[in-house]
């Protein structure tokens, strides 16, 4: 039986599943509002959750797919680690740390634990790193693990690559690269955009329109298309003045990038001057620098704090992007976007070296793992500012 054909026949049975679950349970139960109010809908839905459950046992105990158990055990090991680090926040530290422990959630502790633990890794990667980024070994192509039965150098426990460098070296230098210019570029992107765009708003006018139409004309054009045009560009004229590609590349994203902040700046703006403590601010004779940065600032803090963690994850990706496409972060500075490139087509033998398949993951794991913390402390930011409750 073909796989799509066994998907179309296990639909309808669950949903049948589901249809028995409810029945059975407002029968067990005579009818409470739990199974009596509950939507087939979230019936299926727990059929469901109980099928996935049911396959990652079969998957993780049974078949053993070498990749799928090391991300269980991954999960596991992140879980156990955020509350740990959670618990420890709580009972050390201020009075304000301690509060704000108390009422952050594992998946914000998840987020705040690795921005730390990656943030102490770009500070101090010549502490961390037993190599440097740069220096080549005569061991080339050999497996994580630093088993030599498998392939691998008890030397470079998460192996070499093709001409010797060491990766655990490269992804603690790429810390400091990928995540460093990164978060440079946000800062520049928001200075850019949220200056404009508060200044868009308090003067209106014609600065308005203009500023806007030139937002809109920039943000019509696909941002990694626009980047990576730009970038080839920039890199035939940083030859020629002497000026490092990286300095043009963080300059091309945190102007493009600034267009988005220009946008939500403007319309936070335009919300805040209209208020009665601005028009009493202009009655007493106030600068454009006071309103702008003591009265309109502290009072769009969290919407652009939810929307710098949300951009530097763009900003970060695009780095990588453009790494990955030869056009970023260039050798033989470390880069996780290089090493994906550089390291992907071991990725073809996942079927018969799972090891030799997990070179090029190291790099992309690095990077979903960034992404995955900064948006759980966006959410958790998005919910304090809201004033949501769990």
């Amino acid at each position: 039986m073909s796989t799509w054909l066994s998907i179309l026949i296990a639909f309808p049975v669950m949903a049948g599943v589901a249809w028995v679950f409810r029945f059975a349970g407002r029968s067990a139960t005579s009818n409470k509002p739990f199974f009596r109010d509950m939507p087939f809908g979230v019936a299926f839905g727990y059929v469901v959750a109980a099928v996935a459950i049911l396959l990652a046992f079969k998957i993780y105990f049974v078949d053993q797919v070498l990749f799928f158990r090391w991300a269980m055990q991954g999960l596991i090991i992140f879980t156990v680690s955020a509350f740990l680090f959670r618990l420890l926040g709580r009972l050390v530290g201020t009075a304000g740390s301690r509060k704000l422990f108390r009422s952050m959630p594992l998946t914000a502790a998840f987020g705040v634990m690795i921005v730390l633990a990656y943030a102490i890794l770009a500070i101090f990667a010549p502490v961390f790193a037993p190599y440097g980024e740069e220096q080549v070994f005569a061991a080339a192509n050999t497996l994580p693990g630093g088993d030599p039965a498998t392939g691998g150098d008890p030397a470079h426990l998460l192996g070499t690559d093709q001409i010797g460098r060491d990766l655990m070296s490269r992804l603690i230098y790429g810390a400091r690269n990928t995540v460093g210019i990164a978060f440079a570029t946000t800062c520049l992107a928001f200075f850019i955009g949220g200056s404009l765009g508060f200044l868009a708003a308090t003067i209106g006018g014609w600065l308005d329109q203009v500023l806007s139409r030139a937002v809109d004309v920039l943000m019509a054009i696909p941002a990694l298309i626009f980047a990576l045009l730009l970038m080839t560009i920039a890199s035939a004229w940083s030859v020629k003045l002497g000026i490092p590609l990286t300095i043009f590349m963080i300059l091309i994203i945190a102007i493009i990038d600034s267009t988005r902040v220009y946008r939500l700046a403007r319309a936070v703006g335009v919300n805040i001057v209209v208020m009665d403590y601005i028009e009493a601010a202009k009655l007493r004779g106030e600068g454009l620098t006071y309103l702008i940065f003591r009265e309109i600032l502290p009072n769009a803090t969290a919407p652009l704090l939810a929307e710098f963690g949300l951009r530097f994850c763009f900003v970060f990706l695009t780095i990588a992007s453009l790494s990955f496409l030869g056009v970023g972060i260039q050798p033989p500075l470390a880069d996780w976007g290089t090493m994906v490139r550089d390291l992907a087509q071991f990725i073809n033998f996942a079927q018969f070296s799972p090891l030799t398949a997990a070179l090029p993951i190291l790099a992309a794991g690095a990077i979903a793992l960034l992404t995955v913390a900064v948006n759980f402390i966006v959410d958790w930011m998005l919910q304090k500012s809201s004033g949501l409750k769990e």
